[in-house]
């Protein structure tokens, strides 16, 4: 079934019925839909917010130097002025380095291409995030054009394509891999597993993995992994209709307060914290074996007070439940029409302009082995597991006092709360955003 769906969207980009068989039933956002918008600037840029990488994009100050976009290039019609408008904090900035110079894979015998694009965004009047410049290699040269909305339909398309799969490939080892379930297993979270299913996923990314994390390593602060610190520190405070950050700080706030109760009650004061020697080991092992040791990374050594405690616990709840959630759940919806996520890219990005078509932009696309493959992974790791357990439930009693079980019961009536608050927002969104809803947000990494 497979290979005809993958046959009959290679044959024409229109939406086969049959493709509807795989549609998520427990799906809001489904790949029809993604086909259906995903040409669209608008929907490009959406989903840098509230796609499966909300984790790249931040505000633009001044242009990095290997950008050499200029204001004319940007904005040929005079309507804004680019100067203007990264002092008003109007331009934002993704820039896929940390793949710049990664072995492409070989598939079924044919070299594939990996670049490492740079993004400029530009939020508009009407509070959509358009993107506006893209630049597919990160050393500027005649043959590594900067492509823009005014160039031909294709040029641009092929270009948004690339930064697409670059993304998919950044997803998949840094975002989602590295930051989650690899952080998971350093943290000592028993219900890591890696599937036979997901190792058969990560075959396509092998070439990239040792490499890819050798340098993301050093960019997993512990900043980074606070949901509160890493907006602040991306400059994303105020940027309309972003729902990652909404829900996340929702949840973070509430996980954290749970978590400050509970360790509270067994912890009375700091110089308790700081004598507990199986604690300290803890934290030690954490910052030497999983972090190398590296102070850069601001991994706590030990701990001095009952607040770097609570907030260390808090990240490590949050990871392990809500920031999985928002960089798992929805890897069908963005990835289950292919073109909106590809895998793997079989030609190299175009050199000049103008030598872009339909015909090299289906020639580009992965196979129909890799994209099967993929498909039914994605599909897969988006299900929801037949033994899910959503956050703040319990079915084994880790606690027997009568105070950490009515602490719990506290945590949970608060996560109703957000909840209710979260479907009402829904409700009013063509696109609702759900993956960090409590009751979609498994208690733990269970794949």
């Amino acid at each position: 079934c497979g290979l005809i769906i993958k046959r009959a969207v290679f044959r024409n980009l229109h939406f086969p019925l049959m493709y509807k068989f795989i549609s998520l039933e427990f799906s809001v956002l489904s790949p029809d839909y993604v086909q259906q918008h995903w040409k669209e600037d608008a929907f490009f840029g959406y989903q840098f917010l509230n796609g499966v990488n909300p984790m790249l994009i931040r505000r633009c100050t001044a242009l990095p130097s290997n950008f050499p976009v200029t204001d004319d290039m940007v904005f040929p019609s005079g309507q804004c002025n680019l100067a203007d408008e990264l002092k008003n904090g109007n331009i934002f900035l993704c820039d896929y380095k940390l793949l710049d110079g990664l072995p492409a894979n070989t598939i079924n015998g044919k070299k594939q291409y990996l670049m490492a694009p740079l993004v400029l965004l530009h939020k508009t009047p009407d509070d959509n995030l358009m993107p506006i410049a893209i630049q597919l290699k990160q050393t500027p040269a005649e043959d590594n054009p900067i492509f823009f909305p005014t160039d031909s339909e294709y040029d641009w398309l092929m270009a948004k394509i690339f930064v697409r799969s670059a993304d998919f490939t950044m997803h998949g080892l840094n975002v989602h891999l590295l930051r989650t379930h690899l952080l998971a297993e350093v943290n000592g979270e028993n219900t890591y597993i890696i599937t036979n299913k997901v190792l058969s996923f990560l075959q396509l990314l092998v070439p990239h993995t040792h490499q890819h994390a050798q340098r993301s390593l050093p960019s997993v602060t512990f900043s980074s992994l606070c949901i509160p610190d890493d907006i602040a520190e991306r400059g994303l405070e105020d940027v309309p209709n972003f729902y990652y950050r909404n829900d996340g700080l929702m949840l973070w706030n509430t996980i954290n307060s749970f978590v400050e109760r509970i360790i509270t009650y067994y912890y009375r004061n700091d110089t308790e914290v700081q004598q507990d020697s199986e604690l300290q080991k803890w934290i030690s092992d954490i910052f030497e074996h999983g972090f190398l040791s590296q102070t850069s990374t601001g991994i706590p050594q030990r701990f001095a007070t009952i607040d770097e405690l609570v907030k260390f616990v808090t990240m490590v709840i949050f990871t392990c439940s809500a920031q999985h959630a928002a960089v798992n759940s929805g890897q069908y919806d963005y990835g289950g029409w292919m073109p909106n996520a590809p895998p793997t890219l079989q030609r190299p990005p175009p050199t000049t302009k103008g030598t872009t078509s339909e015909a090299t932009m289906m020639q580009t696309f992965p196979d129909v082995n890799a994209t099967v493959q993929i498909m039914s992974v994605l599909w897969l790791l988006s299900k929801e597991s037949s033994d899910f357990v959503p956050l703040g439930q319990y079915q084994e009693d880790h606690f027997t006092e009568d105070i950490p079980r009515m602490l719990i019961k506290c945590f949970q009536a608060e996560l109703e709360v957000l909840n209710a608050v979260i479907k009402a927002r829904n409700n009013g969104l063509k696109v609702p955003y759900t993956y960090m809803d409590p009751v979609k947000v498994e208690n733990s990494i269970a794949i």
